[in-house]
């Protein structure tokens, strides 16, 4: 059997990491500014995740939920405080995709209506009623096909009014990510958010925060879109959640009401994932990761929007994406074969730096030196 081959793939075979740094099966290191996806929040192999999960594997590695499991309580309880949304409550499943889906889905119930407003760029996942909100035809299934999805433009108030007037007693919720990630790292405006609040209550509407890619601390904030000093209904994670071990979650305004089977998951909120998510949210108190994220993330926005062939920089915290022209598309390509350095990217000529938390500002120089370079060889070449 072989793999459905369905991955662009980078001819290298990673074979060990620690902190922000990952090695091949030819002994080269390389410098990670993407995380796997964002996913990698705490740094590779952290001693203390990585002893939290030998531990819990140790005890028990799984059972489903239904019996008690003290973790899954300690976890909401931490993840509240870190958060600044104790009285919220969680719903644990696996992926990013699954707590969008987990979302969109009570705020039907909640609200007894279909219709979902999503947003022009926007990336929310791939199950069912998840890539029908997400703005790429190339992903969507004939199956996954509905009219119960709105698409408006992002950053559109007037916009999303109209959308509002012509169809607000049908819709059920207003879904959107904070900064959107494969959208091209493209940020939210606080009126815009503000608007989508308070639209949200003029309708009975539920706000759904997408902080999938853009939350867990990455931008200097838990979640990206408490910079619009908004609250939402529903906020979603996953990526950073679990520093690789696959989690995500719902955390949930106290306005819903749970009832037994309204959700379900047999994975979610495991031993082991609960056990990861914990020694992730331990690490970012106390090595005070969201500051970090801020501190090197602004420093290396600044530095970068010194260069003059960079188009723009945009961003938050560790979640930055470089605009480039077209001649500079083989930067990225560059900077992993030549300076051995992982990136990201947003079609058409946008590179993505999504790195750990606690990247450190030596490691920031370096790449800001390392890019320096290659935009310097392109303009040789040109």
């Amino acid at each position: 059997m072989k793999l459905f081959d369905v991955y662009p793939i980078n001819p290298i075979s990673i074979t060990k990491a620690m902190g922000s740094s990952v090695w091949d099966d030819k002994g080269n290191e390389y410098l990670d500014l993407y995380g796997g996806h964002a996913v990698i929040s705490i740094g590779h192999t952290h001693p203390h995740y990585v002893g939290m999960l030998k531990q819990q594997l140790d005890r028990i590695g799984f059972y489903s939920n239904s019996v008690e499991m003290p973790l899954q309580r300690e976890l909401a309880e931490k993840l509240g405080r870190v958060s600044g949304k104790e009285n919220f409550e969680l719903f644990l499943c696996n992926s990013g995709a699954e707590a969008n889906e987990n979302a969109l889905k009570l705020a039907s119930f909640h609200t007894g209506r279909k219709k979902i407003v999503a947003f022009s760029k926007a990336f929310h996942g791939r199950t069912s009623l998840a890539v029908a909100a997400t703005d790429n035809p190339a992903i969507v299934a004939p199956v996954n096909e509905t009219d119960n999805v709105i698409f408006s433009e992002f950053n559109d108030e007037q916009a999303l009014e109209q959308v509002f007037a012509s169809q607000g007693n049908d819709i059920a919720a207003v879904i959107i990510e904070g900064i959107q990630g494969v959208g091209g790292i493209r940020e939210a405006s606080v009126t815009f958010l503000k608007a989508i609040r308070r639209l949200c209550d003029q309708y009975n509407a539920i706000y759904i925060a997408d902080s999938v890619q853009c939350g867990y601390g990455r931008t200097g904030l838990f979640y990206s879109h408490d910079y619009a000093g908004v609250e939402a209904d529903i906020y979603t994670m996953a990526k950073g959640m679990g520093n690789g071990f696959p989690i995500g979650a719902i955390s949930v305004s106290p306005k819903f009401k749970a009832s037994y089977g309204m959700l379900g998951t047999t994975f979610g909120g495991n031993h082991l994932a609960c056990a990861a998510a914990i020694a992730v949210l331990d690490v970012m108190e106390q090595e005070d990761l969201m500051s970090n994220a801020s501190a090197v993330g602004n420093y290396l926005i600044e530095q970068l929007r010194t260069f003059d062939q960079v188009l723009e920089v945009r961003g938050r915290g560790l979640m930055i994406g470089i605009e480039l022209p077209t001649e500079l598309s083989s930067v990225k390509k560059d900077l992993l074969m030549k300076n051995k350095i992982f990136t990201g990217e947003a079609k058409p000529n946008v590179i993505r730096l999504l790195p750990a938390l606690n990247l450190s500002m030596a490691h920031a120089k370096q790449f800001l030196e390392a890019f320096a370079e290659q935009l310097q060889a392109q303009q040789v070449t040109a």
